[in-house]
Formats: C-alpha cells, sequence, structure tokens
C-alpha cells in the first residue's frame, strides 16, 4: 500500500493540495472523458511499475454527489492500479471546481502526459475544442499547467504563459495552431471534427473515413449523423459526404435519401469496352461475302492460332 504523503509545500497555486488514500471503488471516470486508456504493453509496464514502486504522482479527483469521487487526472493510474491489485491510490481532492475548470484539468494532463501529436484525431479535436472555447480562461489554464508541471516534476515552469494577445494579420485559430504545431486550416478541421458523433468520430480515428469527409458530416444534425452512422463507412466519400450535408443544410436528409445516395454512389462495374472492327478491315478476308456468325467464328480460330504460336 501507498504511504501518504503531502506536496503542500511543493505546490501553491490552491490549498487543496494534501493527499490522502482513496479506494479504487470509490473512483468513477470522469463523466466526459474522451481520451483512450492503455493498453498493450504501456499498460503492462504500468501495471508492473505500480507493483514495484506504488503510484508515486496522486490522482486528481473532484468529489460527487453520491459521495464518490471523479477522476481528473489519472485514469490510467487508477486502471493498472486495479489490476496490479491495489485496493486504494493517493489522490489530491478538488473542491469547488466549475465545469470548465475541471475539463481543464483533464485535458491539459493528457496533452502534457501523451502529447499533442500523439492523440487521437478525435482526441486532438476535442483538446482544439476545449482551447478554442471562449470560456477556456487563459489565465486558469496557466494556473493549471503550472500546477500540473509542479506535481509531475516538483520543479516550477520555465515556460512563459502563452500570449493572448494576436498579432496584426493572425486568426485565433492561427494562434491555437502555433501552440500546437499544426495549420490554421487543421485547427479549423479539427473543430469541425469535434461535432461529429461518437460512432463517425471512430471511423475518423480508425482510419475508415477520411477526415474531409468527416469535416462535411460534420455539418449534418446530430439526428441525421446518427442515421448516417448506420451505413458501411466504406461507401461514404467525397461525393457522398458533400450530398448529404447539402440536404442536412436544407432540412431535406432521411434514412431513405441516405440510401439512395450511398447507393448512386457506389461505383458499378464497368462493362468491358466492346471491339470494334470496320468492315473494310475485315472484308478482305471474305472475298465471296461471309454472314456473322463466319467471320465471328473466323476472327476465334485466328486468335486462338496466333496466341498459341505466342506460347510457342
Amino acid at each position: 500500500m501507498t504511504a501518504v504523503f503531502d506536496l503542500g509545500t511543493m505546490l501553491s497555486v490552491n490549498n487543496d493540495t494534501k493527499v490522502q488514500l482513496i479506494p479504487c471503488a470509490e473512483l468513477v471516470p470522469y463523466h466526459n472523458h474522451k481520451f483512450s486508456l492503455y493498453s498493450g504493453e504501456r499498460l503492462d509496464d504500468m501495471i508492473e511499475s505500480i507493483r514495484k514502486n506504488g503510484i508515486l504522482t496522486p490522482l486528481v479527483v473532484q468529489p460527487t454527489i453520491d459521495g464518490n469521487y471523479e477522476i481528473l487526472i489519472g485514469h490510467n493510474r487508477w486502471n493498472a492500479a486495479k489490476l496490479a491489485g491495489l485496493l486504494d491510490v493517493p489522490c489530491i481532492i478538488k473542491q469547488g471546481l466549475t465545469e470548465s475548470e475541471a475539463e481543464m484539468y483533464v485535458i491539459e494532463s493528457n496533452v502534457m502526459q501523451r502529447g499533442f501529436g500523439n492523440l487521437k484525431i478525435s482526441e486532438q479535436a476535442e483538446v482544439l475544442r476545449m482551447r478554442y472555447d471562449s470560456m477556456f480562461s487563459q489565465g486558469k489554464r496557466n494556473d493549471i499547467q503550472r500546477e500540473l508541471v509542479m506535481l509531475e516534476n516538483g520543479e516550477k515552469p520555465t515556460s512563459v504563459p502563452l500570449d493572448t494577445k494576436l498579432e496584426k494579420g493572425k486568426t485565433s485559430k492561427d494562434k491555437v495552431g502555433e501552440e500546437y504545431g499544426i495549420s490554421a486550416s487543421s485547427v479549423a478541421r479539427l473543430l469541425r471534427i469535434s461535432k461529429l458523433c461518437d460512432k463517425i468520430k471512430q471511423w475518423v480515428d480508425n482510419g475508415d473515413i477520411a477526415v474531409r469527409v468527416g469535416v462535411d458530416l460534420s455539418y449534418l444534425t446530430l439526428d441525421d449523423q446518427n442515421l448516417v452512422s448506420c451505413e458501411d463507412p466504406k461507401r461514404l466519400n467525397m461525393k457522398v459526404s458533400a450530398l448529404l450535408k447539402d440536404l442536412s443544410v436544407s432540412g431535406r436528409l432521411d434514412k431513405y435519401s441516405i440510401n439512395e445516395i450511398v447507393n448512386e454512389a457506389v461505383e458499378k462495374p464497368k462493362k468491358p469496352k466492346a471491339v470494334k472492327i470496320e468492315h473494310e478491315t475485315y472484308s478482305r478476308f471474305f472475298p465471296n461475302g461471309a454472314n456473322f456468325d463466319e467471320i465471328e467464328d473466323t476472327i476465334i480460330k485466328a486468335l486462338e492460332l496466333y496466341f498459341e504460336q505466342q506460347k510457342g
């Protein structure tokens, strides 16, 4: 069992920094958690580390109305701890957080621990949605980032807080893109992906549909998206998604029109092009004339003889 320790002298942003052990059974995932848990070798390594060393960095949680605690930071540690056989884990309890502040803890910790480029497309979209949202206070975000660095490393951050003022000629998408190393157009596309239903987001993550197809589908109402999610994603291309978008925006999309659009867009097998031989070409081989069947039979025999000689 991991010993209780106190990081109060290390963290200065909030006073609620005392670490206490909480039973794993009393912890629940964050209600709007958008990030996948570790699996495979990465999960196995974490389980083995916890068995040997315990949990070195406490989880961050907030109380729920039913007496449990909702995880803000540490979903993977909690999952690995349970698999390692731990009954309780060290936690820092945050009191009185707003919804946006709680989400900031979840978002910022995942970006810091995994790196933006290593997130799934839908996870990147969720990060940018939160980052781009007007409720995402830059001042509070800087405080949370500072606290996370202290929590992970026991050191004060050396990076300068992000300047929120826009340079002349730059948009907010440019500014956000610079922070994550992507273009403003990529920011715009990811913001659209964040508006997709979970099933279609999964298609994008798995590569079942192109990102640009997902962007088109993001303009569909949620009800229309749910209808489209019943289709085979392999049949959705840019032509189909553009048509679906136009009909949904105009309020004319339903399951029948979806089926019609998807079926019409499925590429039908092309009929082989007929070979036409002009009369002047073959008539010289039939000076006395011949009917169609005789000509066809002669051509077949001539081709068989030709390809037989080619083999020899």
